[in-house]
C-alpha cells in the first residue's frame, strides 16, 4: 500500500460528499491605540487546509479499507519514516468527479484546476501534505452497510 514517496494512498473510493477549505498564510494582526491595524505575515505559504469526506452506504469491506488505512498511517509514529504519515488521493478515487484543468476562459492569475487545489494545496506549489485530523467515524445504517466520515488537515512538509 506504500507509494515510492512513502506516503500512503487513500483507498480508491469515491465520496458521496466532500468539503474543502483552503488554508491560510499564518499571520498576526496588531491594533495600535489609535486604531491603526498592521498585519504581520509569517511566510508565503498557506497551511492548515481542511478536507472532510463522507461516504454513504459502503459495505463492511470498504469501510474496513478506510479503518485499515487510518491504522497504517497513524501507527508507530516514534519509529516510522516521516513521510508514512501523509495521505495521498488518486484521481480515480477521492478526486473522481472533481474537474482538472479545462480549456475555459479565465481571469489572468486565476486557475480553473480545483483538483490541484484539493490534492496538494495549490496549483503552483505542492508543499501541503494531508494527514488525518481525527479518526474516521463509522455509522452502521443497515446490516453490512455503513456511512463513514473522514477529516483531514494539510500541513507544510517540513524538511
Amino acid at each position: 500500500m506504500t507509494t515510492g514517496t512513502g506516503a500512503q494512498p487513500f483507498p480508491k473510493l469515491t465520496p458521496s460528499g466532500r468539503s474543502y477549505k483552503p488554508g491560510e498564510v499564518p499571520m498576526s494582526d496588531f491594533v495600535s491605540l489609535d486604531g491603526t491595524k498592521t498585519y504581520l505575515r509569517y511566510g508565503n505559504k498557506r497551511t492548515d487546509a481542511q478536507l472532510s469526506l463522507s461516504f454513504a452506504n459502503l459495505n463492511d469491506e470498504e469501510a474496513g479499507w478506510i479503518l485499515d488505512h487510518y491504522r497504517i498511517v497513524t501507527q508507530n509514529w516514534d519509529t516510522a519514516d516521516e513521510k508514512t504519515r501523509w495521505v495521498t488521493f488518486s484521481n480515480d478515487g477521492m478526486l473522481k468527479g472533481v474537474k482538472g484543468l479545462t480549456a475555459v476562459a479565465k481571469e489572468p492569475g486565476y486557475s480553473s484546476d480545483l483538483r490541484s487545489h484539493i490534492s496538494s494545496g495549490s496549483v503552483d506549489d505542492d508543499s501541503l501534505k494531508w494527514r488525518y485530523a481525527a479518526a474516521p467515524t463509522v455509522t452502521s445504517v443497515f446490516p453490512g452497510i455503513s456511512n463513514v466520515s473522514c477529516s483531514f488537515v494539510a500541513c507544510l512538509d517540513s524538511p
